[in-house]
């Protein structure tokens, strides 16, 4: 069995496995690695740019090197292969977990408990939950919904069908350190430098990738098209604005907006509004299950790519 064949049949085992068991609520290898990087911080933290480029070298180059080592030691046994790259993409991709929390603050919402919806949601984003009413908490959760189906599920799948493990474990560490240090504190400003612009390029391609199957899965493939045209480019991020836009224009829904992150004001642009209503509740269980459709058609479309260029290759 081919190396291509194995790494399909592991990510498709590793995504069921996702969908059926979650992620373990202790013991998690992502957490593992976030203590590790904090290690690492704590040795190496300067107030410099150059500093925390050799924290991203470090944490990200060791976990694709963890990933090529594992690789080798197993690629004689087919079937241990196939067992790596499940267990790999089922560590790394966090759709159900994603989907979970979503749904956990949608029941709250649609219970009228808006104080248990604020003390759900900064499981799912860095928002503010007392300057969100329920429409926005619903907001929240959908936008959050959206940029996460790229970060914790097509991302990874898209450096999986290129890298293999190692794609799989480079990409989810780089994405797990943005979220660490590259925010735009006092203490990360410069040190998160390399972080946030490394999670920018390696999330680029599976951000476009999302944008696209939100369009061919979602409810209004014209409008998810036009919101992504006309919207996306004035997102500040260079990868939500296309996923949040396209989920937006294919829910017929309106993102973005004036958003607060630990008492800090931004006015951001509003994503889907030529045509979009607000955020209903109810949008927060149709945005999961365009999530879900997306990770779906993702593995399939990852997979065939990666056939189709080893194929060609050989």
């Amino acid at each position: 069995m081919g190396a291509d064949r194995c790494y399909a049949y592991g990510a498709a085992a590793g995504l069921v496995g996702d969908l059926l068991l979650g992620d373990p609520r202790r013991g998690h290898p992502v957490a593992a690695f976030g203590r590790a990087a904090a290690a690492v911080e704590r040795v190496l933290w300067r107030d410099h740019r150059g500093w925390g480029a050799l924290h991203t070298v470090v944490c990200a180059g060791g976990a694709v090197a963890l990933g090529v080592v594992a690789e080798r030691a197993v690629r004689r046994s087919p079937v241990a292969s196939v067992a790596l790259a499940g267990a790999a993409t089922w560590a790394v991709v966090g759709g159900t977990s994603l989907a979970r929390e979503a749904r956990t603050i949608g029941r709250a919402l649609e219970a009228g408990d808006v104080e248990a919806a604020r003390a759900r949601l900064p499981h799912l984003c860095g928002r503010d939950p007392q300057a969100l009413d329920a429409d926005g908490i619903a907001r929240a959760v959908v936008e959050s919904v959206a940029e996460n189906t790229s970060d914790a599920v097509v991302g990874a799948l898209v450096w999986g069908a290129v890298g293999g493990v190692p794609g799989l474990l480079g990409f989810r560490a780089v994405n797990t350190l943005d979220a660490m240090v590259g925010h735009k504190s006092a203490r990360y400003r410069r040190y998160g430098w390399a972080s946030a612009r490394l999670d920018d390029v390696a999330g680029w391609p599976g951000a476009r990738l999302t944008a696209v199957l939100a369009a061919a899965a979602g409810p209004d493939p014209r409008g998810a098209l036009r919101a992504w045209k006309a919207d996306a480019r004035r997102h500040p991020s260079p990868n939500a604005g296309p996923v949040e836009a396209s989920f937006a224009g294919a829910l017929g829904v309106r993102l973005g907006g004036t958003l607060s992150y630990g008492g800090r004001v931004e006015h951001r642009p509003v994503l889907g509004g030529d045509t979009g209503r607000a955020v209903r509740v109810t949008d927060i269980d149709r945005a999961v299950r365009l999530s879900r459709r997306v990770g779906l058609l993702a593995l399939g479309v990852t997979v065939a790519a990666r056939r189709l260029v080893k194929g060609r290759a050989k």
